[in-house]
């Protein structure tokens, strides 16, 4: 927020002077306070409040806005308690003000209590509430306040309720406010319509999501940016490159921040190297943009997994202010790029730094010690996790311990380490031990791997398949088909492979079946 520039304090004084000589409601410094700036209006008004006469509505309303811009929660109290002493608390516009400055700090009790006092509720102070439950997590309520009103709703209702559907992933409520606002909205309001398609997209209807976005009359950077987005979380991130691809080519809005960042994500998740190389060309061309943060942090992330492991360095040591996430990016891409050893050397940089690292900064360091076979090394990141950082190691951390285990041949000892975890591990576990096993030729553990994957949770397809196979090429048929058997009876169907190249700057996708190739972006 730009803040006005504060008036001259001979101003200030010249007003005071006047109060103390007049004692008259100053109808023209009502019409002052707007034009201040928030620092000023605050000023301003302690001169008034010292004078009864010198006040009315009007005074407390520009200084509830100008307490509000300031986020001085202490001036708000003050202002709610002269509102009171002073009669003129029953003025539904002064009331809708304190509810919105109690709303904009989130500080819902207070919130709560205003809106409990104001006798007939308008649009506005429904709003308020709904608006405030919301962002503050309350959503149930938010919805049951919805359904209590009184008053006809406008947009900005609709859109907070959007809102409080979303945070429950509530898709009937969603799609039923959906519904009343076609049937009882005239005109349209990018807002709502904003509101509605970032609902669909974290609720994972992408249809209705996509639907929704082609019959927008009007769509700005937020729009463009929410489907850009959502696609690619969806994991449809060649549709994702299509609607980059046509934002940019129609015009009709400009991409921002955020709208590269999601973009660079779908790069990332196709290894289309040369399109996230265009969008960089792209990025260095706006003036308005710099790499840095989160936009500087994805294209770590897109260069790493397109193993482009030179070029995420580069715009790393070019990075202006290095986070946790820029530390825990480049740690985790030169791990699986095979520069275990590179990985430990800016770990220890990143603790020079003064950064403290979190739960993916030790994903990555054990994914490193995994390749670079350094099991000390790497229960010793497994220790101080706990020990020194205070982080509760993860699934995925059990699992790279696992791996790193495996890979280095001691099987016994990775078995030994899962029967040791303190929750019952899950299918990617027991599929990285069963890989191990595969890799080393050891049959002995497949009984037991196999007894636990029946019991075990999220085991993946994948995992069933590479049991059968490992089994098949063992020559133990009747093992593979039990396998085969009972990824049949729980109704699993291993997907056939799929593939994506670049030609020309175009990505092409090829799956396993029929050899074709499938569109999916355009340069």
């Amino acid at each position: 927020m730009r803040l006005k520039p504060p008036i001259p304090t001979c101003t200030l004084n010249q007003i005071h002077a006047h109060l103390l000589k007049t004692h008259k409601p100053p109808l023209t410094f009502n019409a002052v306070l707007p034009s201040l700036s928030p620092q000023d209006a605050v000023l301003l008004y302690n001169q008034m409040v010292l004078h009864p006469t010198s006040h009315n509505h009007f005074t407390f309303t520009h200084a509830l806005v100008a307490s509000s811009l300031l986020h001085a929660l202490h001036k708000t109290l003050e202002i709610h308690a002269h509102v009171i002493k002073s009669g003129h608390y029953s003025d539904i516009f002064i009331q809708n003000t304190l509810l919105h400055s109690y709303v904009v700090k989130n500080n819902i009790v207070f919130a709560k209590r205003v809106f409990k006092s104001i006798s007939s509720p308008d649009v506005v102070s429904w709003t308020s509430i709904i608006s405030g439950l919301s962002k503050c997590g309350f959503h149930e309520e938010a919805i049951g306040k919805f359904l209590c009103m009184d008053v006809k709703p406008n947009t900005s209702t609709l859109a907070s309720v959007v809102s409080a559907c979303c945070g429950l992933r509530a898709v009937r409520s969603g799609k039923a406010i959906h519904g009343y606002s076609l049937r009882s909205l005239d005109g349209v309001n990018i807002i709502l319509d904003n509101a509605l398609l970032d609902f669909y997209v974290k609720c994972g209807n992408l249809a209705s999501a996509k639907f929704l976005f082609m019959k927008m009359s009007w769509r700005d950077v937020i729009s463009w940016t929410t489907m850009v987005g959502g696609l690619a979380q969806g994991g449809l991130c060649e549709e994702a490159v299509e609607v980059f691809q046509a934002m940019i080519n129609g015009g009709e809005a400009v991409p921002n921040e955020a709208t590269f960042v999601n973009v660079l994500s779908a790069c990332s998740s196709l290894g289309a190297l040369s399109l996230g190389q265009w969008v960089h060309s792209y990025i260095s061309t706006r003036h308005d943009l710099v790499v840095d943060g989160n936009l500087g942090n994805a294209l770590i992330n897109m260069y790493s997994k397109c193993s482009d492991i030179c070029m995420a360095v580069q715009v790393f040591n070019e990075l202006t202010h290095k986070d946790k996430i820029s530390w825990s990016t480049i740690i985790g891409g030169m791990a699986m790029n095979g520069h275990g050893m590179h990985a430990l050397q800016l770990f220890s940089l990143m603790l020079v730094h003064g950064v403290s690292p979190d739960d993916v900064t030790f994903i990555g360091l054990l994914s490193a010690s995994s390749h670079a076979g350094l099991v000390k090394q790497g229960l010793i990141f497994f220790k101080a996790m706990n020990d020194v950082y205070g982080i509760a190691p993860q699934m995925k951390h059990y699992a790279c311990m696992v791996d790193m285990y495996g890979r280095a041949g001691l099987l016994e000892e990775a078995e030994a380490f899962i029967r040791g975890m303190p929750m019952e591990a899950d299918g990617p576990i027991w599929g990285a031990l069963l890989n191990a096993c595969k890799v080393h030729g050891n049959e002995k553990m497949f009984v037991q791997i196999y007894h636990s994957l029946r019991s075990a949770k999220g085991v993946s397809i994948g995992t069933l398949a590479l049991l059968s196979n490992t089994y098949a090429s063992c020559n133990r048929w009747d093992d593979a088909n039990n396998v085969r058997d009972m990824m049949r009876d729980l109704g699993l169907k291993k997907m056939p492979g799929y593939s994506w190249i670049e030609v020309d700057a175009m990505v092409n996708g090829c799956d396993g079946v029929n050899g074709s190739f499938a569109y999916a972006g355009k340069s």
